[in-house]
């Protein structure tokens, strides 16, 4: 079972007042003077326009077009997952991984409650029951300990099935959700999904470009999801993406999000329940721009870190959260952690009154009305993380501040 005390955590430490003077002054000697400095916002080169005018041109701008051909192979090529599916958006890639994992109306679904609600949404959309469990501070993602733990209190297979013994209800799937761009401790919880007979998959949202051990984020799951809503690292617009190793399951996802509909020269059929959930050619190519540039957006978030690592260093009461050994982080976002929770709203106040977007986590989805009642596990260590947690101004533009190196 994961500690339930942080790292992080000191009863000793400057001031409230202090600590909050002390944190915005950093902040204004790293950051530009220009305000407001929102959280993260997208980068567009030349090749943007080009390739965005190059569709228009050829008037295939729906979800038939080279571009989103070009931008699935451009994913299945970085990421390294042999097949890569685009879609409208990162919600409908994880609706469709749910439903190529089999999950219907009285499943429970297995998921962290520190992320954004769009993880848990699909799952009530389908009928299904969220189960949320708790995460590790090492990592921001699943605690294998302790999911390892509920689980050998709460599941049981029957006839190959995962059930919960309390509940009675099936346990179809584990989503691991790779937190602010930092991967969760995936062989460990590959291999218990493995135990359980659970369908493994990465809500890889927020991490492409993260690697595991010279893995990329997505590359472990049965099935994965990515989103390119515009404040991802790179963005279509709106769009996401389904990626996979297994050929069926791809073969599948493209004919769900294509409304399910047989190949014909004009006859409209359709022979099971689809979605109109495939990406537009001129999102796609904005895709493939953006694609053409991830390397250098990498580049300059962490150079970005890297600054956020030294400005911060020394800093008595909060200290910047660093990805765990073997990993390497996109860094989505970056993370302050503070010792203790007292200071955040009025720190993420000051923030906002001069300019700088500083956001909290995410509320945690055990806390919102509509999932408060869902079964779940002892959630310290989340609970723990969003009262302490200040995500910074993490745009890959702040990493090319003139003058720094």
């Amino acid at each position: 079972m994961a500690s339930t005390t942080s790292e992080f955590t000191s009863v000793a430490g400057p001031r409230p007042d202090l600590l909050i003077t002390t944190i915005l002054e950093r902040l204004r000697s790293l950051l530009p003077e220009e305000r407001p400095i929102p959280l993260h916002e997208p980068r567009f080169e030349a090749n943007a326009w080009e390739r965005v005018r190059d569709c228009l041109d050829s008037g295939w701008v729906s979800s038939v077009g080279a571009y989103v051909d070009r931008f699935e192979a451009a994913l299945s090529e970085y990421t390294g997952v042999p097949h890569a599916v685009a879609t409208v958006n990162g919600t409908a890639a994880l609706h469709t991984c749910l439903l190529l994992a089999g999950v219907e109306a009285g499943d429970e679904v297995l998921l962290p409650a520190l992320t954004f609600v769009g993880t848990a949404n699909p799952v009530a959309a389908m009928g299904a029951v969220p189960h949320f469990i708790d995460c590790e501070h090492e990592t921001l993602g699943v605690d294998p300990a302790a999911l390892a733990a509920h689980l050998a209190q709460t599941a049981e297979l029957r006839d190959g099935v995962c059930h919960n013994r309390i509940s009675g209800r099936p346990i179809r799937a584990l989503v691991v959700v790779h937190v602010l761009g930092h991967i969760a401790d995936m062989p460990r919880l590959k291999a218990l999904a493995e135990r359980y007979r659970l369908v493994l998959i990465e809500d890889a949202a927020e991490a492409l470009g993260s690697h595991l051990d010279g893995r990329h984020a997505g590359a472990w799951g049965d099935l994965s999801a990515l989103s390119f809503n515009g404040n991802k690292i790179i963005t279509t617009g709106g769009g996401g993406a389904i990626l996979t190793r297994n050929e069926a399951l791809a073969r599948h996802a493209r004919h769900l999000t294509t409304t399910a509909k047989q190949a014909h020269p004009w006859a409209f059929e359709h022979d099971e329940i689809g979605f109109n959930y495939r990406m537009p050619n001129l999102n796609a190519a904005l895709g493939v721009a953006q694609m053409e540039q991830l390397p250098a957006l990498i580049a300059a978030k962490q150079v970005l870190a890297q600054h956020y690592r030294e400005t911060f260093a020394d800093m008595s009461g909060a200290r910047l959260f660093r990805e765990a050994a073997g990993r390497e982080s996109n860094h989505w976002l970056n993370l302050l952690l503070l010792d203790a929770p007292l200071q955040r709203d009025e720190l993420l106040q000051a923030a906002h009154a001069e300019g700088l977007q500083l956001r909290p986590f995410w509320t945690p989805l055990h806390h919102l009305p509509m999932y408060q009642d869902c079964p779940r596990a002892a959630l310290v260590v989340c609970d723990d993380l969003f009262s302490r947690g200040i995500c910074l101004p993490s745009s890959a533009q702040l990493g090319g501040k003139p003058g720094q190196s």
